[in-house]
């Protein structure tokens, strides 16, 4: 028989797991957002665009063979190792403001990454694959388990959810190494100067937070997993 967790008035107590972690996410991403807009104001005192500082900081590691463009959207910025492309917003690529060249920065940090053969990048590319199969088949086996009351069905979803989960916990050392690599450059080769670079730090370390959140609200959804199910087969 299926194990199901009930407090008063049939609300189930594991479902605070799953908001604590929504709360959370919420919480960084509109840390991320108002970080970032407030210093969107603080225009950067060499008047360098996001994608002038970009090109700055590739050229200063030798790096000529990637591209720096604008995309649409807003921090919809990443790089692409595949097409050696640095894609940056539109809030950033043309903009001027301490804000825009930070994350301009921290995407030439992946862009180094690539470069210099970085090993945990490496990993996080070749676990793209896994990751994307876990995320996929994850919540359709363990539905599928429940409705058809097989048990097997869902410790296989729940091990693929444990594998997007850890896609997350390898992307966060890459990013923080990204962002690390992002500031020390600023300040080394000029772009950014004196109380500048402490802003760009917020911002990205604002970033940061929305990563780190994720990795905690999959933590909480596994344990809520683990506790509805994890007990299943001595109940079979």
């Amino acid at each position: 028989m299926m194990p199901f967790y009930r407090g008063y008035f049939g609300f189930d107590p594991t479902y605070l797991l799953v908001i604590a972690g929504a709360l959370l996410s919420m919480w960084a991403s509109a840390r991320v957002n108002g970080t970032f807009q407030k210093y969107s104001q603080v225009r950067s005192r060499t008047g360098m665009t996001g994608a002038d500082a970009a090109r700055q900081i590739l050229h200063s590691q030798g790096i000529y063979d990637v591209t720096v463009r604008g995309v649409k959207g807003q921090l919809t910025d990443h790089y692409d190792p595949r097409t050696k492309t640095v894609n940056l917003s539109e809030s950033v690529y043309g903009q001027s403001s301490v804000s825009a060249i930070g994350v301009a920065a921290h995407e030439c940090g992946h862009a180094i990454q690539d470069h210099v053969g970085y090993a945990p990048l490496r990993l996080r590319a070749a676990f793209v694959p896994v990751a994307n199969l876990g995320s996929t088949l994850s919540w359709p086996l363990i539905l599928l388990g429940l409705v058809i009351g097989l048990t097997p069905f869902i410790q296989v979803g729940i091990w693929m959810f444990v594998l997007a989960l850890m896609f997350q916990v390898i992307t966060l050392p890459v990013e923080f190494n990204a962002s690390g690599r992002a500031v020390r450059l600023l300040g080394q080769i000029g772009i950014l100067q004196g109380q500048e670079v402490d802003y760009t730090k917020k911002v990205l370390g604002a970033a940061a937070l929305t990563y780190v959140a994720a990795v905690a609200a999959s933590v909480l959804q596994l344990l809520r997993l683990l506790i509805l199910f994890g007990g299943r087969r001595s109940n079979d």
